[in-house]
């Protein structure tokens, strides 16, 4: 197989040049072509009036040899790299190396949990699976109450409950990581074998939305009980049994809220970014975690025709290019950087709380991603060493006195705080909305946003709204809509592991994962995770038989 970099056609082209540009770029006839597959879809908006697809493609040639020496000039055609996963072990030599112990358990139905999960599975150690939550359906009925009725389920929201955060969300499902092992690819294969579109496999910027990842998660639980998983929800882990050893802790088993204790040797941590009660409890048994940075902000919504528009010129709504996204950062003049986060195209702005008395946001969009207004978190980076000292879970109590102060100025009813963009600029509270309507349920109600935030973050984003219009042209638009508060961008601790093992610095056993334990950010990233984790755990087995 070969491969073929950066093939470009316009936007709209037919669909027989795609072969007939492979045949000329290789200088080969139409017998000579025995096949081919997209591997990769992107494109270049930079021309708005011209934009133009990139393709990455997969050819099978009648003579591949001869096809590479004559094309050896070429950098963008070389052999096809193999992008299959490789297990690290058979399960018949795991069955042997783990005969006579307990089960590992994964605590954590998240993208990373579930993927460590399934890992497992298919590597034949039939690992329990703890939530805390409910499953995706019963826990989509109280999400959806929430925002109707104003009732929150500490137990069951849109951070907690089978599927973790992202079934919330975009549905992103690309990353920045660096790859190697095309890991990635396996979570994208495995994706659309519960159910997800093919397309997910080749574009640049894939995503799957809400509904969709709904029918893909429980496909994916299905898969892992024939294989001999076993889950067990509403079951939240209260406790860890580590047995002290000379050279630090062994977990030996968890702990659940109903007192009920499960044996293990190897328990993966995966249990998302807002388990506060969680991180808690790691602190006071002695696992080693520390503060790590994060980012607060607000959501920002304007029309989806208007960043349609800026982006793609005369070709918005081209149904190849979709709804248009963005990805925008100022360096702010008091050193604070501002960016954009979690952009959802054609979406709405989602009521994220998991404590009561308090206000989230987040960002979601469904597949078709057609609803009128583009939402973004707009944010402004902290850290621990500035913005909150002294103590490892010192960002959690900053994010819990945000969050409750949105939700006084808000109402006190869950209703978000909300302000209009040129309002918040100039400094003024907002007393109507303007052409666009927000979309956060259960309501919104408008105030001074400036309240909530520290100053330096006040500061940073005034300045920084306006800037971004240099940008995309109309953003700095005066009735765009803020809604707060965005705290839980990512984990306000980082659970620390070792690089070689991928377990915890002081407790043997215990592999912190995900974004819970501060090594991923987003779904793509902790499926990854989630797969380095099931690794990890499966060549722990395979020492410890060795010694």
């Amino acid at each position: 197989m070969l491969r073929i970099n950066e093939l470009k056609l316009p936007l709209n082209h037919a669909e027989a040049d795609l072969p007939a540009a492979i045949l000329k770029r290789l200088a080969i006839t139409a017998d000579d072509l025995l096949g081919f597959t997209v591997f990769k879809r992107s494109y270049d908006a930079r021309k708005k009036s011209a934009i133009v697809l990139i393709y990455a493609i997969n050819v099978e040639v009648r003579d591949e040899a001869e096809v590479l020496q004559r094309l050896h000039h070429d950098q963008h055609v070389m052999p096809a790299p193999d992008t299959s996963y490789k297990f690290v072990a058979t399960p018949e030599q795991l069955a042997a190396a783990h005969a006579g112990q307990p089960r590992p358990v994964v605590i954590g139905t998240g993208p990373c949990g579930l993927f460590a999960a399934l890992l497992l599975a298919q590597m034949g150690l039939r690992p329990i699976i703890l939530e805390r939550g409910k499953q995706v359906r019963d826990r989509t009925v109280d999400t959806f109450g929430f925002w109707r009725k104003r009732k929150l389920n500490p137990e069951s929201n849109v951070q907690f409950g089978e599927g973790g955060a992202g079934t919330f969300s975009d549905g992103k499902l690309y990353s920045q990581i660096k790859d190697p092992k095309h890991y990635g690819r396996k979570v994208l294969t495995e994706f659309v074998q519960a159910g997800a579109p093919e397309e997910i496999i080749y574009v640049s910027k894939p995503h799957i939305g809400t509904f969709r990842l709904v029918k893909m998660v429980e496909q994916m639980r299905a898969n892992i009980e024939a294989m001999g998983g076993e889950y067990h929800f509403e079951r939240k882990v209260v406790d860890l049994d580590i047995e002290q050893q000379a050279d630090g802790g062994q977990i030996r088993g968890v702990v659940l809220e109903n007192g009920e204790r499960i044996a293990t040797n190897h328990l993966v941590l995966a249990v998302g970014h807002s388990a506060r009660d969680t991180f808690e409890m790691l602190y006071n048994r002695g696992v080693y975690i520390e503060a790590k940075p994060f980012s607060i902000g607000f959501r920002v919504e304007h029309p989806q025709s208007l960043i349609d528009q800026c982006r793609f010129g005369p070709n918005a709504g081209n149904p190849i290019l979709g709804a248009a996204d963005y990805k925008l950062v100022h360096h702010a003049s008091n050193g604070r950087a501002v960016y954009s986060f979690c952009m959802c195209p054609g979406g709405t702005v989602v009521a994220a709380s998991s404590e009561e008395g308090r206000v989230v946001t987040n960002g979601m969009s469904q597949y078709s991603r057609n609803e009128r207004n583009a939402n973004s978190a707009i944010v402004v980076s902290i850290s621990p060493e500035v913005d909150y000292p002294g103590h490892p879970l010192a960002g959690i109590a900053f994010q819990r006195e945000l969050e409750a102060k949105a939700f006084q100025l808000g109402g006190a009813n869950y209703n978000a705080p909300g302000q209009l963009m040129g309002d918040f600029v100039a400094g003024r509270p907002s007393t109507a909305f303007g052409a666009v309507i927000p979309s956060f349920k259960p309501g919104v109600h408008l105030t001074d946003l400036a309240e909530i935030l520290p100053e330096f973050a006040v500061t940073a984003l005034r300045e920084a709204f306006p800037a971004f219009d240099k940008q995309i042209k109309g953003y700095f638009k005066h009735d765009a809509v803020l809604t707060g508060l965005e705290t839980r961008t990512s984990s306000p601790v980082r659970i620390k592991r070792r690089d070689d093992t991928l377990q915890s610095l002081n407790t043997r056993g215990l592999f912190p994962a995900g974004e819970g334990a501060g090594y991923a950010g987003g779904i793509l990233s902790a499926g990854v995770d989630g797969i380095k984790v099931a690794e990890a755990v499966a060549q722990s087995i395979l020492a410890g038989a060795a010694k």
